[in-house]
């Protein structure tokens, strides 16, 4: 679309958080959103900082798999947060982003995004955003996180080599839409749940209203094995709790799994 410009003062314009996009490092091509901000992170980059691109030549989600988007037609974003929470608790932060980037896609679109455990955002049960996070650790406290948010937006599905059940934004809404305020609304609501988890609140709730996964019946692979059953609950640090065929619940952490609906 004509006149949409990414870059750091356009995504800053009266953004209006407190923590995330003070700092915002953007570049026109880069390998990886998140190996960058790692980089930052490492070296001591403070809180907040959002680093954004408009091309990715290494994008990846998941289990290394490749996250596709043309150039110029997507947010393709990594946050750099330090969250103070203990290891085990640090899928917490997944929930915040997941939340608030589903409340910043409804507010300024109207559209209904849901979850799919453990790190999807659907519309219309199509694919539109995945959430990639990865955390650094020093002794037994988190140094660092970096969460990667990839969002279809200006694009079509249908262009070669993005999956069958992707989705995008444009595709959506019948024309595109201005990634900037799209972004600056992201990190607003991110912020705010953020800032909740950062005080003991507890996510859980609003996250497993949102996931279509639960009452379906999923297989699982993991190292221990694979489990077939009914997706019943999750707990407060996002494991899926599976009601296997033999009725014995089988607790299911999301780095270990992949699903098969």
């Amino acid at each position: 679309m004509a006149n949409d410009e990414l870059s750091a003062a356009a995504i800053q314009r009266d953004l209006g958080t407190r923590r995330l996009g003070q700092r915002v490092v953007y570049y026109e091509r880069v390998s990886s959103t998140n190996d960058v901000a790692k980089q930052l992170a490492h070296a001591g980059e403070p809180e907040g900082t959002l680093v954004i691109a408009d091309e990715q030549t290494a994008g990846r989600g998941r289990w290394g798999r490749a996250w596709l988007a043309p150039a110029r037609s997507s947010l393709l974003m990594s946050l750099v947060l330090r969250p103070p929470l203990a290891p085990a608790h640090s899928p917490r932060v997944t929930m915040a982003v997941a939340l608030g980037t589903c409340d910043a896609i409804h507010a300024e679109t109207g559209l209904e995004a849901r979850l799919k455990w453990h790190n999807d955002l659907l519309i219309g049960g199509k694919k539109c955003a995945g959430i990639l996070a990865e955390t650094g650790i020093l002794g037994d406290e988190i140094e660092y996180m970096v969460v990667g948010l990839g969002v279809n937006v200006n694009f079509a599905a249908s262009v070669a080599g993005i999956p069958g059940d992707a989705t995008t934004l444009a595709d959506e809404l019948g024309a595109p839409f201005p990634r900037a305020r799209l972004a600056r609304a992201i990190l607003r609501q991110v912020e705010r749940y953020y800032l909740r988890l950062c005080a003991g609140e507890n996510l859980r709730p609003e996250w497993a209203a949102r996931l279509v996964t639960l009452g379906q019946r999923v297989r699982a692979r993991s190292p221990a094995g694979t489990v077939a059953g009914v997706a019943v609950d999750v707990d407060d640090d996002g494991a899926l709790l599976v009601c296997r065929d033999d009725g014995a619940i089988a607790r299911l952490v999301a780095e270990e799994v992949t699903l098969s609906q």
